[in-house]
């Protein structure tokens, strides 16, 4: 019996989809980075200097950078808290509360900042009892703060369930067992453990703070120095006709989010490699 003819690609199928896969990255990756970075600095060294010596400029520099120290550190404790539940514990809900983490990245941004401002606005539900109490949140910076955690609050949870279940609860009971504590369960043998996909979450939570725009346009009011972030305040300075201002900032912008993306890469290749050390392990378990 002859065995079944293989049916090969032709020749030119391989070079053209690398062709096409460079000319998609050239076009919507590589001329958009050549251009930030040459209209920023296209009035020269001393003039993309000064544009940071703007006192709206080093606010909303500030601004961004304190989004990301509140937003980053609030949404990872709550992932992992999150993430515990969910792998740990059997409880009623449990899809529904799975589903439920899914609800920023389902709706526009936009819509989360009217939310807030429904919530909490002079006319929200909450609005005249925070009045009141002489509380702001929206059209301040404490509502730049909640709307931003809201919508990056899914990653570090997103990361940390397929991996903890994919980890089991074996090495765990097996220290309660032994005499350990909560705490030290946690600390001696899940984190280290999670570590790389907690990290690979916090990376993206971080990105997405510093770059967030729709809800946090909503939420802040677009008061230029105080609840403009650097993406709002881009989007002024373009406006306004003050390109090598505008272009200055979207590259420290850039320059942050491709610093972000060097660590996500790393990240990536210690997860990888953690993956292939646990499947190593299981093929010598088996065969021992």
């Amino acid at each position: 019996m002859n065995a079944p003819k293989i049916n090969k690609e032709p020749r030119w199928i391989k070079p053209l989809l690398i062709f096409i896969s460079l000319a998609f990255l050239t076009v919507f990756i590589f001329i958009p980075l050549v251009t930030i970075f040459s209209q920023a600095f296209e009035s020269g060294l001393d003039a993309y200097a000064a544009s940071f010596r703007d006192p709206d400029i080093f606010s909303a520099i500030k601004l961004t950078l304190a989004t990301a120290l509140v937003c980053v550190p609030v949404n990872t404790v709550f992932g992992v808290m999150l993430a515990w539940a969910i792998t740990k514990f059997n409880f009623r809900g449990k899809k529904v509360l799975i589903t439920l983490i899914e609800v920023p990245f389902a709706i526009s941004p936009v819509i989360a900042g009217l939310l807030f401002i429904f919530l909490f606005g002079s006319f929200g539900w909450f609005g005249a009892w925070l009045i009141e109490r002489g509380i702001k949140i929206v059209f301040a910076v404490p509502g730049i703060f909640i709307a931003t955690a809201f919508v990056t609050f899914p990653f570090v949870a997103r990361e940390l369930i397929p991996l903890m279940e994919e980890m089991g609860r074996d090495d765990e009971e097996a220290a309660l067992t032994l005499g350990a504590n909560g705490l030290q369960t946690f600390f001696k043998i899940t984190l280290p453990n999670i570590k790389w996909g907690l990290l690979y979450g916090v990376v993206l939570t971080n990105a997405r703070s510093m770059g967030e725009y729709g809800a946090v346009a909503v939420v802040s009011g677009l008061i230029r120095g105080v609840t403009a972030t650097m993406p709002l305040f881009i989007d002024f300075l373009y406006n306004e006709y003050m390109f090598s201002a505008a272009f200055a900032l979207a590259s420290l912008l850039t320059l942050l989010a491709l610093v972000t993306l060097i660590a996500k890469t790393v990240i990536e290749h210690f997860i990888q490699q953690q993956r292939k050390s646990a499947s190593l392990e299981f093929v010598e378990t088996k065969r021992t």
